[in-house]
């Protein structure tokens, strides 16, 4: 069984560097990020076309270099957790956690009993396809598999307090640009308004024992979040990667013309 890199760092007080994988569901690329040195794959399956299924070749070609997946899943029902952790994920990501009843629910999805009240085949990539000892298996998924909620919206906020004392979670992670919306200050970063929010967040994380990180868009920008406490941070994905990447070589040949 695997145990999680992203874990390892945060309880050594170390932060999380992780990759956005949205686009190109490839084994080539899930290791290539592997041998590059970050920790952890950002898997979306909350805004992409993606299946469960797309997670166990990811997966497979993660525990190759030793670094974690990290399934933002769909949100839908009990199994979703459940499917994304036996397919080989192991870390999750619930977007849009708005009150502590809710959170409490994912909990519950996320984790075997006695804190949870997930269900169990045994025979899927975290268990090693039924090779693991089942009492095994059940420790090592309490001890290496890391949940993560978003914060995304108002109400989450004014409810941060609550939602942090809940019991079977490890970190916030906040989506800013959500957040942005819901205060009605749309993309407005530098707002004072969205600062004391996610300040709000951190001291939460903080006295609960929790961690929390957020997207970030510059070295400049990450290094603030882990001035102010945060400990997973995002350094690119494939999406802005193709998107910048081509444009920067469309707009290098605007200079190339038909001879007169």
């Amino acid at each position: 069984m695997t145990k999680s890199r992203v874990l390892a760092k945060l309880r050594s007080d170390d932060f999380v560097k992780v990759a956005g994988v949205s686009r190109v569901m490839h084994p080539w690329l899930a290791e290539t990020i592997g041998r590059i040195g970050f920790d952890c794959i950002w898997l979306d399956l909350e805004h992409r076309p993606w299946g469960y299924d797309v997670i166990d070749p990811i997966s497979l070609a993660c525990r190759s270099t030793g670094i974690d997946v990290m399934a933002r899943i769909h949100k839908a029902s009990y199994g979703d957790p459940m499917r994304a952790l036996e397919f080989g994920a192991n870390g999750l990501m619930v977007p849009h956690i708005r009150s502590a009843a809710e959170a409490r629910e994912w909990v519950e999805y996320s984790r075997f009993p006695p804190l949870g009240k997930r269900g169990m085949d045994g025979a899927g990539a975290d268990a090693d396809y039924a090779l693991a000892d089942p009492r095994e298996y059940i420790e090592h998924a309490a001890k290496e598999v890391f949940l993560a909620f978003q914060i995304e919206d108002k109400e989450a906020v004014d409810a941060i307090d609550e939602i942090a004392e809940v019991e079977g979670f490890d970190l916030f992670f906040i989506g800013m640009g959500d957040l942005s919306m819901s205060y009605g200050v749309p993309f407005d970063f530098a707002n004072p308004i969205l600062q004391d929010a996610m300040e709000r967040v951190a001291a939460a994380a903080k006295r609960t024992g929790k961690w929390w990180g957020t997207p970030t868009g510059t070295p400049e920008h990450a290094q603030r979040i882990l001035d102010l406490g945060g400990r997973m941070i995002t350094a690119g994905g494939d999406h802005m990667a193709l998107l910048k990447g081509l444009q920067n070589s469309f707009e290098s040949y605007s200079g190339v013309h038909v001879p007169k």
